[in-house]
């Protein structure tokens, strides 16, 4: 999400105030956003190579939709 005091974060509680974009459990969705311009396109801002980084950081391992489908069975 985009904040006006600390730039493009990852709110994993989806409560914090500003513009945000929403990314699924899967590794592959997070690859996508990750390496196109669809962030910046989301948040309407440039995010900046630095924030792609703090933002990898919380991908995915594995894909969490997938794990939880396997869960139930």
């Amino acid at each position: 999400m985009r904040t006006a005091d600390e730039g493009t974060v990852v709110d994993s509680t989806g409560k914090r105030n500003g513009r945000g974009a929403y990314l699924c459990g899967q590794a592959v969705c997070w690859d996508k956003a990750l390496e196109s311009q669809l962030l910046n396109q989301a948040l309407q801002t440039e995010v900046t190579s630095a924030e792609i980084g703090e933002i990898a950081a919380h991908r995915p391992a594995y894909d969490e939709v997938t794990e939880k489908e396997n869960d139930a069975d």
